[in-house]
């Protein structure tokens, strides 16, 4: 049981290996481009047509940076098996694949979050249009 126990682990370790270069490409454009375009919609401009071309700007970047998130979240599905294992062997492979998660997870987070408000804010500057 033992032997065969170290087996898998060896097995998820390979696998982790493989699917790393995901989670590697994927982190790398969080930190070099998702988060650097999150910042440029923090502050937007008071006009309404300003904000619209912004709104069309982040719809377009919310294209790739779901496709990055959904590849992100579909790398981490693989390794949820890593849950069932607790040896010290794959403890630094689990310290990774959580640093991963929460870098995932907080990038989404803020992407729908500035969605939202995007959308809120053009919602509300077209209200104050029309009623003008």
């Amino acid at each position: 049981m033992l032997s065969n126990k170290r087996i898998q682990e060896l097995e998820l370790v390979m696998e982790f290996e493989k699917v790393e270069e995901c989670f590697k490409e994927v982190s790398s454009w969080i930190e070099n481009v998702g988060r650097k375009q999150l910042k440029e919609t923090i502050n937007l401009d008071d006009s309404l047509e300003m904000l619209l071309q912004a709104q069309k700007r982040f719809r377009e970047f919310d294209l790739v940076a779901s496709e990055y998130c959904r590849k992100g979240q579909e790398a981490l599905k693989k390794m949820d098996r890593w849950e069932d294992f607790s040896s010290v062997d794959v403890q630094s492979y689990r310290v990774k694949l959580q640093s991963y998660r929460d870098q995932l997870e907080e990038f989404c987070n803020q992407l729908d979050e500035n969605r939202h408000r995007i959308c809120e804010m053009v919602r509300l500057y077209e209200f104050f249009d029309k009623v003008r």
